[in-house]
């Protein structure tokens, strides 16, 4: 009987089943990407926290030491200084060490810097002289004693501020003074000591 001869068929791989595997890898790598950005934006937030409370931590014992000695809440020296220096990353805090925006007259150190004021319903752009300190911590002092001593026309202007027994009769003594020309300048200061949970300061 004559041999049967057996050829090898070649394995054909489907296009299909090609196509499949590419879409399933894509996906893969697509995941891990969303997966490392999630992470990344995560990580991102968390050590922008960091910095915030570092920057909490950082004044916060001068503040109540400001509180023992006049009266002045830690929560609104806080409050302010974020709100004015923008976690002191602002120029003027970061390399002048003014927190507060506190100008300068006579022959104090100071910087020329521009500014935005609230001038006739409406935001301007001037120049203005601040003072420069050595440390966050005199930029701190400046400030409660500005609570203090007031100013030249009015001594009392800010006693309201010394005498406040919570945070909100302190913002809003700031805004009564003319502390700053935001007119909505206490709702801010109130936001920001709610948002950070500054107020637990004034008690600790």
């Amino acid at each position: 009987m004559p041999k049967k001869t057996y050829q090898k068929r070649k394995s054909k791989t489907s296009i299909p089943l090609i196509f499949a595997g590419i879409l399933v890898i894509g996906v893969a790598f697509v995941f891990s990407l969303h997966t490392l950005s999630d992470f990344g934006v995560e990580k991102e937030q968390k050590e922008e926290t960091l910095s915030h409370q570092g920057f909490i931590d950082q004044l916060a014992p001068h503040a109540k030491e400001l509180q023992q000695g006049y009266g002045v809440l830690p929560s609104v020296i806080l409050g302010q200084a974020i709100l004015e220096s923008n976690w002191g990353q602002s120029q003027l805090a970061s390399q002048y060490k003014n927190l507060f925006g506190i100008k300068a007259s006579g022959n104090q150190p100071k910087v020329s810097l521009e500014t935005k004021e609230y001038v006739n319903e409406q935001w301007i752009t001037i120049q203005g002289d601040f003072k420069v300190y050595n440390t966050w911590d005199e930029s701190l002092d400046d400030h409660t004693m500005l609570f203090v001593n007031g100013t030249n026309w009015d001594p009392q202007l800010y006693a309201g501020v010394l005498t406040a027994t919570d945070y909100k009769q302190a913002a809003q003594a700031l805004q009564t003074a003319g502390y700053a020309t935001d007119p909505d300048y206490a709702n801010k200061i109130i936001s920001v000591i709610e948002t950070y949970n500054l107020e637990q300061y004034d008690h600790s």
